[in-house]
């Protein structure tokens, strides 16, 4: 979100260097700054002791690739709670373990994603609403079935990469 109006008087915003940050839009009535604002989300290549992810395919966000569990953060929750949440809301696996692979600007939707790899021990998928379809695929499959380049594509890859280094 780029400001233009003051949220809290509703003033027109003028540009005033701060600091090193450069030229901010400043609301000169509240005397405060006003700094570009992105939602914060996360994004989780869960999978199994099979090596193995779920892909999800969600309509509205791709009809023709496969995505990973996503989601916003809710105000108060901390970043690993929304992973372990949206797991088991979008496709009903429970987090065994979680770690922190990378974050993941996306400026077409000016959104930080917040990158995991989500841990379970295979079962079947109970799926929200939001969720078309979902599946497990083998990891020498994984990457074929999603959007090159995408942030999905980016953290599925680096998972499938951390593995490989471990043995």
């Amino acid at each position: 979100m780029r400001f233009e109006y003051c949220p809290y008087c509703g003033r027109k915003l003028i540009k005033k260097e701060i600091g090193d940050e450069g030229m901010i839009p400043y609301c000169e009535n509240c005397a405060v700054p006003l700094w570009d604002m992105f939602t914060t989300s996360i994004i989780a290549a869960v999978v199994n002791e099979y090596k193995e992810v779920a892909l999800l395919r969600q309509d509205y966000v791709s009809r023709t690739s496969y995505v990973c569990v996503a989601g916003v953060m809710k105000i108060g929750e901390s970043a690993e709670d929304a992973v372990i949440r949206e797991v088991q809301e979008e496709i009903g696996q429970q987090v065994e373990k979680l770690e922190f692979v990378r974050s993941y600007p996306y400026d077409k939707k000016e959104m930080l994603m917040l990158g995991y790899k989500a841990s379970v021990k295979k079962r079947d998928f109970t799926v929200s609403g939001e969720v078309d379809s979902v599946m497990w695929v083998k990891y020498e499959d994984a990457l074929s079935h999603l959007r090159e380049g995408s942030v999905a594509w980016q953290l599925v890859k680096s998972v499938i990469e951390g593995e490989k280094a471990v043995g």
